[in-house]
């Protein structure tokens, strides 16, 4: 399971939507050179995003959460990513080659048929609505504890410490 720290923006029945919680620097210290993260972030922005997860908690709005997803629906959602658009982007030139003789409805079949796939896959991920939940269960996520009830590692410092 994937973990990482997010707040609570919003509550639904079942669901929230929360926002990531930003610990590393990214431009935020200040350093000037060194960092590709720094200036790909004055150019880009550090912009928040929302995203809807399951509420198994009962958290509330303002709380801060640990969300998870599982691992293997990250590497499937990459393999997706990379897939779909492109067999999209394919059946639509072929299609195109096959109809028409002209090579520019080809090469605008195959943008069509690329954005196609992007469109599908935002939809069936991202999903649609309010709540913006994705179709399938599993491509959820899900918050799994409040922030606060985090367990310190076992191999810290303390405990070595402790033990010698």
């Amino acid at each position: 399971m994937i973990e990482e720290f997010a707040v609570i923006t919003r509550r639904f029945d079942d669901h929230v939507m929360l926002e990531i919680e930003r610990r590393t620097a990214c431009g935020l210290c200040g350093q000037k050179r060194g960092c590709g993260n720094a200036t790909w972030g004055k150019l880009l922005g550090h912009d928040s995003h929302e995203f809807a997860a399951e509420n198994s908690i009962n958290a509330n709005v303002g709380d801060s959460v640990v969300v998870g997803i599982d691992e293997g629906v990250v590497l499937s959602s990459a393999f997706y990513l990379y897939i779909v658009p492109l067999l999209t982007m394919l059946v639509a030139t072929v299609l195109a080659d096959v109809l028409l003789d002209n090579q520019f409805y080809v090469i605008l079949a195959a943008a069509f048929g690329l954005l196609l796939g992007f469109v599908w896959l935002k939809g069936h991920f991202v999903g649609y609505g309010r709540i913006k939940k994705p179709y399938g269960k599993k491509f959820r996520a899900v918050v799994l504890r409040h922030a606060d009830d985090t367990v310190p590692c076992k191999n810290s410092n303390q405990d070595i410490a402790s033990d010698n």
